[in-house]
């Protein structure tokens, strides 16, 4: 039976959804992520113009160099498949070529459309995967190692790696993500400046789970705000990740203005 708008709304699903990053060895078929990703590939896109790639990585060998790409976190190095979802101009700068057009895409605002593009669209086929009973996680380090994984996946120029989703049917069920409440989020009709009061209610339910209060003491951190910053996403590693991924969208022939280049 057909789901109308209000069902889908109601689902619960949107609320139930959660990161699965263990899988089962059962085979993922190539019609079904084709099928995925022709639905997909109606999100939203750029002037239409579908300005993103992605490579379905299944060999063992070639996991393997990824896994280590991503650091061998456990969520690469199971039993799931990647997906590397990739800013694309290659593709849409060689059309415009081969019709006599002369593309001007080689720039930072070109660079940033195409990777909104690969954004949407993984996100778009990350939702449709869960409704059909696959489960997925986002390797969220994908652009700290960018110019490795290019080289692994051979990115022509043009291409740069911004998400990588591994999917499989899930081995467990997981439970349902934490999120702030939906009023943190929503601003009405200008930014509302969040004062001590709103930052402690915001933030209360998130500091009182067993899970992240556990975080806290394994770490020996003051606050869970201080595992964020001392332990996940110290500074000095962000300082050095967004150099390399600077350095390599250049490379790939996405030139930065002059007034902000590298002295």
């Amino acid at each position: 039976m057909k789901m109308e708008n209000k069902d889908i709304l109601e689902s619960s699903y949107w609320t139930a959804r959660a990161t699965e990053r263990r899988f089962t060895e059962r085979e993922v078929p190539q019609e079904l992520i084709a099928e995925l990703v022709k639905k997909a590939a109606h999100a939203p896109t750029t002037g239409g113009m579908q300005l993103y790639s992605v490579i379905v990585t299944r060999k063992p060998e070639i996991k393997k160099e990824l896994a280590a790409a991503h650091f061998n976190q456990p969520a690469a190095t199971g039993n799931g498949i990647f997906l590397t979802f990739v800013a694309d101009f290659n593709r849409f700068s060689q059309w415009c070529e081969q019709r006599g057009a002369k593309p001007g895409f080689e720039n930072f605002e070109s660079f940033t459309a195409a990777m909104l593009d690969a954004v949407i669209f993984a996100q778009q086929f990350n939702t449709l995967a869960e409704l059909a009973g696959l489960g997925c996680v986002y390797l969220g380090t994908t652009t700290y190692t960018a110019s490795r994984i290019g080289e692994i996946l051979e990115l022509p120029r043009l291409t740069v790696p911004v998400v990588t989703l591994a999917i499989g049917w899930p081995a467990v069920k997981s439970e349902g993500a934490e999120r702030l409440p939906a009023d943190a989020l929503i601003h009405d009709e200008v930014y509302h400046r969040y004062g001590a009061d709103d930052i402690d209610r915001i933030y209360s339910e998130k500091e009182s789970l067993p899970a992240n209060r556990a975080f806290v003491e394994e770490n020996g951190k003051p606050s869970l705000a201080h595992v964020f910053t001392d332990v996940r996403y110290p500074e000095a590693n962000a300082v050095k990740f967004s150099e390399d991924f600077f350095d390599y969208i250049s490379l790939q022939g996405f030139a930065w203005p002059e007034k902000n280049a590298k002295k």
